[in-house]
């Protein structure tokens, strides 16, 4: 029999990050937004919580715990805001989890002590501005190997974290050969590695993103990532772990708008009462938390296997799939109770609705998670 529920540690975490979200996040995070500014200061404090450091072994400076005990911090942060989740999921799942999985162990001497602590985030380019899902068909990035040195020509785009004051390095997919694809780490500043200006986005507006350029960039052959030739198997079992993660901080946002409206319905007055006695409203709140019930549901099982090393591809897929239309729906619905002041961005759930809709496109789009879903079932195969 599955069992969801949480044992004494994985409720004291999950308590403690919404007591963080709440109060320290919630009241700076609305002003931080319409500025665009990185929370560095929200960083910090995520970092003292170990939070960057919730899935890896005390020996590399990590608190000892488990993705899901990640996801679980990812969902309490979403529900008050997505672009402090999003960093911490990208530090950890994008940045830091490659160097933990596949790097040397002088790598991970290296660089994972700054990554788990927060003090330092890193990056993973992989999207390029002509291609996303299409890899390897769509990758143009180049990685040649001259003597002792890569020399890696190419661009990124859509990277988060990687143009921060914080930011140590970004780890390139780069071709490395024909149909060949491996991953390099690129320290931030190396001659030739060019940081854009960062993007005018929808939402997540606290978020880092930028897009990467490569000119001659010139880094040291020990600066590969696992073997060369496997960072496309590499790159494919961290989309996987990260859909999950994404799952959970979907499920924030969606659980988040319920949140939201609970508060809104008892206090909004229409008709001479409160608009949560009117049925329609409380039917829209029922559906709501339906949504974000089943898409916790779904990335709890979809954890459950990854963590007892089952396949769980399909599963991945699903929880994300689910909790991304979720996020979205919520979204919409929750602005729909708040009426014009859900247009406002002054009220949360107006920040909600500009963030929700890349939870259908990031780590995957809504059409490739149905793609893999189909291809795990043979359809198509």
């Amino acid at each position: 029999m599955i069992d969801f529920s949480l044992d004494e540690e994985q409720t004291a975490l999950k308590e403690s990050v919404a007591e963080f979200a709440q109060k320290i996040v919630a009241p700076v995070i609305g002003d931080l937004y319409e500025k665009q500014e990185f929370p560095y200061e929200i960083v910090a404090g995520m970092g003292k919580m170990g939070l960057f450091g919730l899935p890896f072994p005390e020996e590399h400076g990590g608190m000892g715990g488990d993705y899901f005990t990640l996801c679980l911090a990812l969902e309490e942060l979403a529900r008050v805001d997505s672009s402090v989740a999003i960093t911490l999921e990208a530090g950890v799942s994008l940045g830091a989890m490659p160097i933990y999985k596949y790097g040397t162990d002088e790598q991970r001497r290296t660089l994972l002590p700054q990554l788990v602590t927060g003090e330092r985030l890193a990056a993973f380019g992989l999207t390029e501005p002509g291609g996303g899902s299409d890899v390897p068909g769509g990758m143009r990035t180049t990685a040649r190997l001259d003597g002792d040195s890569w020399v890696i020509n190419g661009s990124k785009a859509f990277i988060t974290n990687s143009g921060t004051d914080i930011t140590a390095f970004v780890t390139v997919t780069a071709l490395t050969g024909e149909n060949e694809i491996s991953t390099i780490v690129v320290p931030n500043g190396t001659p030739g590695f060019s940081v854009a200006p960062k993007y005018s986005k929808v939402g997540w507006n606290c978020s880092d993103t930028h897009e990467l350029s490569f000119s001659d960039v010139r880094v040291p052959a020990a600066n590969l990532v696992g073997e060369r030739g496997r960072g496309y198997a590499q790159f494919l079992r961290t989309l996987d772990e990260g859909r999950i993660a994404i799952a959970a901080l979907s499920v924030g946002l969606a659980q988040g708008c319920v949140d939201e409206c609970l508060r809104y319905v008892q206090e909004r007055q229409a008709f001479g009462q409160a608009i949560g006695k009117y049925q329609a409203i409380q039917f829209k709140i029922a559906d709501m938390e339906v949504r974000a019930w089943t898409a916790r549901a779904a990335y709890y099982a979809a954890a459950a296997k990854m963590l007892a090393g089952e396949p769980f591809k399909k599963e991945a897929a699903i929880a994300k799939l689910v909790a991304s239309e979720a996020a979205m729906d919520n979204a919409r619905d929750a602005t729909q109770v708040f009426g014009g002041y859900g247009f406002m961005n002054e009220f949360p759930v107006a920040r909600f609705y500009r963030d929700a809709k890349i939870l259908e496109i990031g780590e995957g789009t809504t059409e490739v998670q149905k793609m893999i879903i189909s291809r795990q079932l043979g359809v198509g195969a």
